[in-house]
């Protein structure tokens, strides 16, 4: 029996990378889905749709909050709750020293990756409420942990989404809403690609517990079950998906 049936799952940054996985698995998982994404998703509405799903596309950028608040509206009214939102949608970044960083890089990955999650979830969190089993699950990174020179801007603005992640997991817990965040390894997506070689990639998998690449699917798997009714109490976590590469 699939485990989100009938729930209703936003997922920001959809139409490819781990949110194109994330929006499939919980399709399959029985949820109807709802991407949010810059750019053009229909292809993987189609792909959910011949597989059986329910999933629409909404043009949007998730720092623009007249879309975003369209977006919210139109998804609330049609469905008259929110069940999951996967705020997903972000920036990667190389590497770049203290002193060639520029403010405007600063900010932009501040405006990205945490106000872009701040936004999405203010303007859903009055149709989560609607929901009996409301869960924002917020993708942040094991970089915040490493602490890799060069990637200040990076690591700074996932260091925020996790700070969101626990203060929201208490101040939304009287909602019956739970409040995770997941933080993935290396795993081999067109945006990681653009700033990592095989060589890297090996080299990383190579310092894992379990010697095996991280794909998009294995964080759509932590993220099911992190919607699912199993995970109906836990809340306020952050949860490593990297094979034992970082160990808390």
């Amino acid at each position: 029996m699939n485990k989100l049936t009938d729930r209703v799952a936003v997922v920001t940054g959809g139409a490819s990378g781990m949110g194109e996985a994330i929006a499939q698995r919980l399709a399959a998982e029985g949820a109807g889905v709802e991407i949010l994404d810059r750019q053009d998703a229909s292809a993987v509405v189609a792909a959910i749709t011949a597989a059986g799903g329910r999933a629409r596309a909404h043009l949007c950028d998730t720092t623009n909050e007249e879309q975003l608040a369209a977006a919210a509206q139109a998804i609330g009214e049609r469905h008259q709750r929110v069940d999951i939102l996967v705020n997903n949608a972000g920036i990667l970044s190389g590497r770049t020293p203290l002193l060639e960083l520029t403010r405007a890089e600063v900010e932009r990955f501040m405006q990205v990756n945490f106000m872009g999650y701040f936004l999405t979830t203010q303007k859903f969190y009055p149709w989560l409420r609607h929901s009996a089993a409301g869960r924002i699950i917020n993708v942040a990174s094991r970089t915040y942990f490493l602490a890799n020179p060069g990637q200040l801007p990076y690591v700074a603005s996932k260091g925020a989404v996790m700070g969101m992640t626990r203060v929201l997991a208490k101040e939304l817990g009287p909602d019956h809403i739970t409040v995770n965040a997941v933080a993935p390894g290396m795993i081999a997506t067109p945006g990681t690609r653009e700033h990592s070689d095989e060589a890297a990639f090996d080299r990383v998998m190579q310092n894992q517990a379990i010697k095996k690449r991280g794909e998009p699917r294995h964080l759509a798997g932590l993220i099911a079950w992190l919607a699912s009714d199993d995970a109906e109490l836990v809340t306020g976590q952050m949860w490593l998906c990297d094979g034992g590469g970082y160990l808390l």
